[in-house]
C-alpha cells in the first residue's frame, strides 16, 4: 500500500499558463527540476492546432503535465488522463519521452490526482486522449529537451546550437557527454523556451511515436497480479459497505428493519442514504448501506435486510411495450434535424419505396472491474481512492453533496479494470465519502457484479427507421431516417424526450451517403432508467441500422453488398455541411469542420481494406459468409469485414478484419489492441447483450444471463489494417470508433450464411 501512495504522489507541480514561463514559475527539490505546459489555441503550435474547443475565456483545456529529472537520470511523467486499456498513461508520456529523447528504460510514470485547474481536463472519454493532446505533449518534451542543451551549453561554454541530446545524454561537438541527471540542477535554472525557440524533431527522427514498440507500462503488473485497482486499495481502520438500492430508478425505501442484518458477525452498523430522482446527473440512488469490517459480512448482512420498496413513477416501465412505443414513433414524422433538397418530393415520384426498423435494448457496460470507491472523511479534508474516468467531476460531485470546498477532497485514480463510460460517473464514490462521515472511518464501497448490472447508468434503448426512394434503375434518391431513442440529457436535466445535438451528431445527421434528398428526424422516447455514456454512444444503433439496411438494400436489389456500399458513398469528396443540410449546430464530436472534414474517400478506402483483407468475394462452403459495414466516429473511420460460420446452430466468428483511419497512428500497438478489443465487444454487443425491464426493474442480475463473448465462442483472428499516415495528417480517436461497425457487419454475414435477416440487438447467437 505504502508503494502505491508513494506512485501516487506529484512532485514539482505549477500552473504555467503563458507561453514563456519565468524561472520562478518552477517549484524544485533538491537536484530535480519539474515542468507543466497548458496549452492554449494560439499556443499549442500554430501549424497543428489540438482540435480541442476552445474555453469562453480563450484558454484551452489542454494538459498541464509535468516532467522531473531525478539526479541518477531518471525522468519521471505524470499522466494526467485515466487508464483503462486504451493506452493514454502511457501513450503520453511516450510522446513527451521521444521528444525530449528520453530513454523509456528510464522512464517512471506516476499518476496525476483530480486536478483539473492543474492539469487542464482530465476526462477519459471521447477517443480524444491522444487527439486533443499529442502536440502539447510534444511541446513539454522539446522545451526540456532544449533547456537540457542550454545547460549544457553554458557548462561548457559552447553554442547551444553545437549541443545534441540522444538518449538520455547531452554531447558537445567535441565529444563531451553528461547524462540527464547531471544536468538537472543546471536546467531547472533555464528559461522555458518558447514554441518558436524549440527545434521539433522530424518525424523520422522519432524513436518511439509511431514505431508500436513500447508496451503499455501497466502490463507487467496487470500480468502478475501487482496492478492497483479500486478494490485493492486498503487504509489502516478502513471499513466495507455494500447498499441495497432501489430496484427501480427513482424509488425509496417506505421501511426497513436492520435487527437480523445488526446481528450478523462483522457487521458494525446499517445507514439510510439519500435518494435521488431522475434527473439525477451523477448522484447515488440512495438506498440502505450496511457498514462491515469485511466484505463477506457486509453482503451477509445486506442479504438479512428485511426492506419495503416503494417503486416511485418509473414502476411501470417495461421493455417490451415501450420498444413497441419507440417503434410506432419511429414510423412517424419527428422534430427535422436535417433536410436535404426535397425528400417529399423524391418519395412520390418514387418508383418504388423500401424500408425497414433497427431496434437495439439498452446495454450494460459490464467492465470487468465492478466500481469499487474509498474515502476517508477527517476534519482536514477528503481523500479518495477510487477507479474514475472524471477524477475533477469526481472531486466537484464529492464536494458538492458533502457541501464542502473542492479544494477539500483529494481524488486519487486507481488503474480502471475497464470503463466503456460507466466509470465517467462518480455515484459510488459519494456514496463512500456520505458513509465515511456517517462512520467516522474510511470507508469502501464495494458494488457487486449484481448490483453493477441492475444499478448502471445504461447506453440508451433505441428504434430507428430508415426509408429510401429508388428510381427505375434502383438508384437511391431519397433517405429518411428517424431515430428515437432516451436522451443522456434525462440525465442531467428535466426530460423533454428528445435527442440533443451530440447524440444526433454521432451517425445520424452525419449520414455520409451522396443522395440528393435527404431528411433526418428525431420521435420522442421517454427516459425511465439512468442513460450513461457508453462505448461510442449514439453511434452504436446508429451503425447498427445503417450498415444492416445497406446490407438489406443490397439483397432487395440484387446487389454486391460491396459495390452497394461505395455506390452509396459516391466519389470522394469533403462534405459541406451547409450544402448538405446539416443543422447549425452540427456536432462534429466538437472539432472543427475545416480541421476534421467528412472525408467519403477515407470512408471508401478502410471499406476496400477490410474487404480486400479478408477475401471479399471467395466462395465459401454452406453455412458461411462474409459481411461488411463502415461508420465514421470520433473523426475516424473504421470498416469491419466479418466471416461468420454456423457451428451447431450458433453463430461464430472465425475471422474478422477492422480496418481504421485514425490519420497519423502515433501508438500502432495500442491501436491494434483497441480494435481486437472492440471486435470482442462488438461481437458481445451483437450476439448477447440486452437488458430489459419489468415492472421498472432490470431483469438480469449477472454473466449467467447478461451473458458476453467468452473464450469458447469470439472472433478467433482479429487483423487490423491501420492506413497510413504521414505526421501531417491529425491523429484522431481510436478508443471508440472500432466497436460500431462489428453488429452489422456480423449481421450482414449472417444473412450471407443462413439467409435470416436480424433487425433488434442483441440478434442472440442461435439461429
Amino acid at each position: 500500500m505504502l508503494k502505491y501512495l508513494e506512485e501516487t504522489q506529484v512532485t514539482g507541480t505549477g500552473s504555467l499558463l503563458v507561453q514563456k514561463l519565468s524561472r520562478r514559475m518552477f517549484l524544485g527539490t533538491g537536484t530535480a527540476f519539474a515542468i507543466g505546459a497548458f496549452a492554449t489555441q494560439a499556443q499549442a503550435f500554430p501549424t497543428w492546432a489540438t482540435g480541442a474547443t476552445a474555453m469562453p475565456n480563450g484558454v484551452r483545456e489542454d494538459p498541464l503535465i509535468f516532467v522531473s529529472i531525478d539526479e541518477d537520470g531518471t525522468v519521471t511523467l505524470v499522466a494526467h488522463r485515466s487508464e483503462m486499456g486504451t493506452g493514454a498513461r502511457t501513450s503520453l508520456p511516450m510522446i513527451m519521452a521521444d521528444e525530449m529523447e528520453a530513454d523509456w528504460e528510464r522512464v517512471k510514470i506516476i499518476q496525476a490526482e483530480g486536478d483539473e485547474p492543474k492539469y487542464g481536463n482530465q476526462d477519459t472519454d471521447g477517443s480524444r486522449s491522444l487527439r486533443h493532446h499529442i502536440q502539447a505533449a510534444r511541446k513539454i518534451g522539446g522545451a526540456v529537451r532544449h533547456m537540457l542543451a542550454a545547460a549544457a551549453a553554458d557548462r561548457w561554454g559552447v553554442d547551444a546550437a553545437t549541443v545534441t541530446v540522444a538518449n538520455h545524454e547531452v554531447k558537445s561537438a567535441s565529444g563531451d557527454v553528461l547524462g540527464f541527471g547531471d544536468l538537472a540542477e543546471a536546467a531547472m535554472a533555464m528559461p522555458v523556451p518558447a514554441h518558436d525557440e524549440v527545434a521539433y524533431k522530424s518525424e523520422d527522427a522519432f524513436r518511439y511515436i509511431g514505431k508500436g514498440q513500447v508496451q503499455i507500462t501497466d502490463l507487467r503488473d496487470i500480468t502478475t497480479g501487482d496492478a492497483i485497482y479500486g478494490a485493492d486499495v486498503s487504509v489502516e481502520g478502513m471499513k466495507i459497505a455494500v447498499i441495497a438500492r432501489p430496484p427501480v430508478v427513482g424509488g425509496r425505501a417506505l421501511s426497513f428493519d436492520a435487527t437480523d442484518a445488526l446481528n450478523v458477525p462483522g457487521v458494525i452498523s446499517v445507514h439510510e442514504l439519500p435518494y435521488s430522482n431522475i434527473p439525477a446527473k451523477f448522484a447515488p440512488l440512495g438506498g440502505i448501506a450496511v457498514v462491515a469490517e469485511n466484505t463477506y459480512a457486509a453482503i451477509q448482512g445486506r442479504e438479512s435486510l428485511i426492506i419495503e420498496w416503494e417503486a416511485g413513477p418509473h414502476g411501470g416501465y417495461n421493455s417490451e411495450p415501450f420498444m413497441e412505443e419507440m417503434k410506432a414513433a419511429a414510423g412517424q414524422p419527428g422534430v427535422v434535424l436535417r433536410e436535404q433538397g426535397d425528400p417529399d418530393a423524391a418519395f412520390a415520384d418514387a418508383a418504388r419505396t423500401f424500408g425497414q426498423t433497427y431496434t437495439q435494448a439498452h446495454m450494460a457496460h459490464i467492465a470487468m472491474e465492478p466500481p469499487a470507491a474509498l474515502a476517508s472523511v477527517t476534519d482536514q479534508g477528503i481523500e479518495i481512492w477510487a477507479p474514475v474516468q472524471s477524477p475533477y467531476t469526481t472531486r466537484t460531485d464529492v464536494a458538492e453533496a458533502m457541501g464542502v470546498d473542492p479544494a477539500n477532497v483529494k481524488v486519487n485514480v486507481t488503474l480502471l479494470g475497464g470503463g466503456f463510460g460507466r466509470k465517467s460517473k462518480a455515484d459510488f464514490v459519494t456514496e463512500a465519502a456520505l458513509l465515511s462521515r456517517e462512520v467516522g472511518a474510511p470507508v469502501r464501497v464495494q458494488w457487486t457484479r449484481e448490483d453493477d448490472v441492475r444499478h448502471s447508468f445504461y447506453h440508451t434503448a433505441s428504434a430507428e427507421r430508415i426509408e429510401v426512394a429508388l428510381d427505375e434503375d434502383g438508384k437511391v434518391t431519397g433517405w429518411k431516417h428517424n431515430s428515437v431513442a432516451p436522451s443522456i440529457l434525462s440525465t442531467f436535466a428535466p426530460d423533454s424526450g428528445q435527442q440533443f445535438f451530440i447524440e444526433s451528431g454521432m451517425g445520424h445527421v452525419d449520414m455520409p451517403f451522396d443522395i440528393p434528398n435527404v431528411r433526418c428526424h428525431n420521435g420522442k422516447a421517454m427516459a425511465h432508467t439512468r442513460i450513461g455514456w457508453f462505448r461510442a454512444v449514439s453511434n452504436v444503433p446508429r451503425a447498427w441500422a445503417i450498415g444492416s439496411f445497406v446490407g438489406e438494400l443490397a439483397a432487395e436489389l440484387g446487389r454486391d453488398d460491396r459495390q452497394m456500399w461505395l455506390d452509396l458513398i459516391g466519389a470522394p469528396r469533403s462534405i459541406d455541411p451547409v450544402a448538405e443540410g446539416y443543422p447549425e449546430n452540427f456536432w462534429n464530436y466538437g472539432e472543427p469542420m475545416d480541421e476534421f472534414p467528412i472525408e467519403t474517400g477515407r470512408l471508401a478506402d478502410v471499406l476496400n481494406m477490410a474487404a480486400d483483407g479478408i477475401g471479399y468475394g471467395k466462395n465459401l462452403p454452406e453455412g458461411e459468409g462474409i459481411g461488411l459495414a463502415v461508420h465514421r466516429s470520433f473523426v475516424s473511420y473504421v470498416a469491419c469485414a466479418a466471416h461468420v460460420k454456423v457451428v451447431d446452430g450458433n453463430v461464430t466468428v472465425p475471422e474478422m478484419h477492422l480496418a481504421i483511419d485514425c490519420g497519423y497512428a502515433a501508438n500502432p500497438e495500442r491501436i491494434e489492441s483497441q480494435m481486437q478489443g472492440a471486435a470482442v465487444m462488438g461481437m458481445t454487443l451483437a450476439l448477447h447483450s440486452g437488458i430489459t425491464y419489468r415492472d421498472g426493474a432490470v431483469e438480469q442480475g449477472n454473466y449467467y444471463d447478461y451473458d458476453v463473448s467468452r473464450s469458447d465462442n469470439y472472433p478467433r483472428n482479429v487483423v487490423t489494417h491501420i492506413v497510413p499516415h504521414p505526421f501531417s495528417v491529425h491523429s484522431t480517436g481510436v478508443g471508440e470508433p472500432g466497436v460500431p461497425p462489428v453488429a452489422p457487419a456480423i449481421a450482414n454475414a449472417l444473412f450471407h450464411a443462413t439467409g435470416k435477416r436480424k433487425r433488434d440487438l442483441p440478434m442472440g447467437v442461435e439461429v
